[in-house]
């Protein structure tokens, strides 16, 4: 009944709108005192959430995404993809999904790739016969990449709450990253192929794809050093974070020279105000997390669930479902930090694996990136494409399919997501 009672008040109050930090730590005080507890545990949790190394890479990651979205680098990224597989079937939307993945590896955000990318590729793409709720679905799921493919913002997040390696949930992101996207093309090439309104594009000339190539190299080679590193133990996440900021300025402000003084204030009052909220929420949701624990409703839930399910296939099925729900009217961090205190003992009761979990459930954070009512990602495809709602949402149900099918691989063959960290 305590339990109920809780989550529901927690629901309302985020329904009507209130500040996700605010609910979370709010309500954690107010357990806090209805309990008898002290509130300087409050004080304690707001302290612990802020102290750890690898937050301090939020933002910086952020910074590092910001200073290349301000530089124009997603554009060249576009141009350079497009003169190589432009002319494919379908190679409009080839190149936008590869784009979608090469930014994603370097911004670590579904927001700022989706905005970046659909920037360019939606005037184009329709101009080329596609239909626009195609191209609105296909840009909001490939912006969801951003927060699979590593270096990823939200995987640092759930690496901090459940105490697991960063680099082994960097590692286990790549598999399905890869197979999304993949799979992405695999759709836009057989939907161009039976479209009737599609044009192919024109063969770009050799001088054409050195000059975009040229221009987007050295952001390939910077996105390629970061991850490199982190994967083979030359510095830390978090280190990455700091060296792919400096790289993104020398990038952006000596070798392309797009980087305005303009463009760099507006970078880092960007980064500020997202990492602020990003750290705001953790703040509050640690709060919120203790409370919860000295209630023993982790322990609680767990419980009841390894009491009435009675597998781990069946779990997976039930937070599935769950999340799906949760997703019509919350966003990605808030699901993450509201349910994993909340299931990471029943998770630990069924044995699986918290890297795997990590996987899964981040792919179905990104299912709810483009589920209406509130998929972050259909407002920004929707203000950028000047489209309804209606049309955007329209368009992404054949991904969202797609994505749900990926998460039936992953959970059918586990080495998609743990080969990497297993071996590496």
């Amino acid at each position: 009944m305590e339990v109920l009672l809780i989550l529901t008040a927690l629901f309302a109050l985020l329904l009507i709108g209130a500040p996700v930090a605010i609910v979370l730590g709010g309500l954690g005080m107010a357990l806090l005192l209805i309990g008898g507890f002290s509130p300087a545990i409050a004080a304690t949790g707001l302290l612990s959430s802020m102290d750890s190394f690898i937050l301090i890479a939020v933002p910086l990651f952020l910074l590092m995404s910001n200073v290349l979205l301000k530089g124009g680098v997603g554009q060249d990224l576009f141009a350079a993809v497009q003169a190589w597989v432009g002319h494919w079937p379908g190679g409009l939307a080839v190149a936008t999904v590869l784009s979608c993945g090469m930014f994603a590896a370097i911004s670590g955000s579904s927001v700022a790739t989706a905005a970046t990318i659909g920037t360019v590729a939606i005037p184009e793409m329709t101009r080329r016969g596609y239909p626009r709720p195609f191209v609105f679905g296909l840009l909001a799921a490939g912006g969801t990449l951003g927060i699979l493919i590593p270096p990823s913002i939200i995987l640092i997040v759930y690496g901090v709450i459940t105490e697991s390696s960063i680099l082994a949930l960097f590692m286990a992101g790549v598999g399905p990253g890869l197979l999304l996207m993949l799979l992405f093309i695999l759709y836009s090439m057989a939907y161009a192929r039976f479209s009737v309104d599609y044009q192919p594009s024109p063969r770009a000339s050799w001088a054409e794809r050195r000059a975009s190539g040229a221009r987007a190299f050295p952001t390939m080679v910077l996105a390629g050093f970061v991850i490199a590193g982190i994967y083979q133990g030359w510095f830390t996440p978090t280190e990455a974070s700091a060296i792919g900021f400096l790289g993104a300025l020398a990038v952006t402000g000596l070798v392309l020279r797009s980087l305005t003084w303009e463009g760099l204030k507006g970078a880092v009052a960007e980064a500020m105000r997202t990492s602020a909220a990003i750290l705001l929420i953790i703040a509050g949701a640690k709060v919120f997390g203790k409370a919860i624990a000295l209630w023993r409703i982790p322990q609680d839930v767990s419980t009841f669930i390894t009491a009435n399910v009675d597998s781990a296939g069946a779990f997976i099925l039930a937070v599935a479902a769950l999340l799906l729900v949760m997703g019509l009217f919350m966003e990605a961090l808030s699901m993450l930090l509201i349910m994993m205190p909340v299931l990471a003992g029943a998770v630990g009761a069924f044995g699986i694996d918290v890297v795997w979990f990590g996987i899964f459930f981040i792919i179905m954070i990104e299912v709810a990136l483009i589920t209406p009512p509130v998929g972050l990602n259909l407002y920004v495809i929707q203000a950028i494409g000047k489209a309804s709602m209606g049309e955007v949402a329209r368009g992404t149900l054949p991904f969202l399919i797609i994505m749900l099918f990926t998460v039936f691989l992953i959970t059918q063959f586990e080495d998609i997501a743990l080969w990497l960290p297993r071996n590496m």
